[in-house]
């Protein structure tokens, strides 16, 4: 699994650094810090805190996706 956040879009919720801590952490108020690309023991956590973003500026993909965008 791959992680994108759109940081340009991300206005400090927070609600994905609740969600999912071990992926997602708030340094300071307002920068986002995360791992790009998370074990899949955290696929559902992550899927839940890209849910909860008030602004949508998470997407989630699959590494098959990637290997067959290639």
């Amino acid at each position: 699994m791959r992680i994108v956040v759109d940081l340009n879009r991300c206005l400090g919720y927070a609600q994905c650094a609740f969600l999912a801590p071990e992926v997602f952490k708030l340094n300071g108020e307002e920068a986002l810090m995360y791992d790009p690309n998370p074990d899949e023991a955290t696929r559902l956590r992550v899927l839940r805190a890209a849910a909860a973003c008030p602004v949508q500026a998470i997407v989630v993909e699959d590494r098959l996706d990637e290997t067959h965008k290639v």
